[in-house]
């Protein structure tokens, strides 16, 4: 793995699941010619059993522990887009990690987004409940102040489509590494 350089070319994307962190971190790697990875899909490849199974014989302790592991190693990377697991900002290690090592994008959705386009999923093991709409609150209501703390774009994505957001994030960024070279 090459260190990551001082350019902060990586773009890391955070927000609570349903947000599309992983459609738009893929077009927008396509778009700004980066290497694309999502840390939920190098847990499972690291493990070799998907992320319900590691929170049924591990617990959510066990999985974050793969998190933070797997974050590490992916930020390290130079020239990436990583797509992060909805609760990856829980542990500080990760938000300074994140926040360090690239710019943070922050995917902003609404509980009524999430509920739409996560509701024909199996694969989100804290869903697995009587009533998602109440969890998906009960997360948002912690996570939002963590992703926003170490966000410097937010952008919504409800009732966009994914290639709206991604061109929105590359302006941002522009944007952002323009502001940034003017206070240099």
């Amino acid at each position: 793995m090459a260190p990551t350089s001082t350019d902060n070319r990586n773009v890391y994307l955070i927000g609570p699941m349903g947000s599309g962190k992983t459609a738009v971190g893929k077009r927008l790697a396509r778009v700004l010619h980066l290497t694309f990875y999502d840390s939920d899909a190098e847990i499972e490849e690291r493990t070799g059993v998907d992320i319900p199974y590691i929170f049924e014989k591990e617990g959510e302790a066990g999985f974050r522990e793969r998190e933070r592991e797997a974050i590490d190693a992916l930020t390290r990377l130079d020239g990436v887009v990583l797509a992060t697991g909805g609760g990856a900002v829980l542990a500080q290690e990760n938000r300074e990690r994140l926040a360090s090592r690239g710019r943070v994008v922050y995917l902003q959705t609404s509980v009524a987004q999430q509920l739409e386009r996560t509701k024909h999923g199996r694969h989100r093991p804290l869903l697995r409940t009587a009533d998602p709409e109440s969890k998906l609150r009960e997360l948002m209501a912690h996570r939002e102040p963590l992703y926003q703390s170490i966000a410097a774009v937010t952008v919504s994505t409800d009732g966009r489509n994914v290639r709206a957001v991604a061109d929105e994030i590359v302006l941002r960024l522009r944007q952002l590494s323009a502001h940034t070279a003017c206070d240099a």
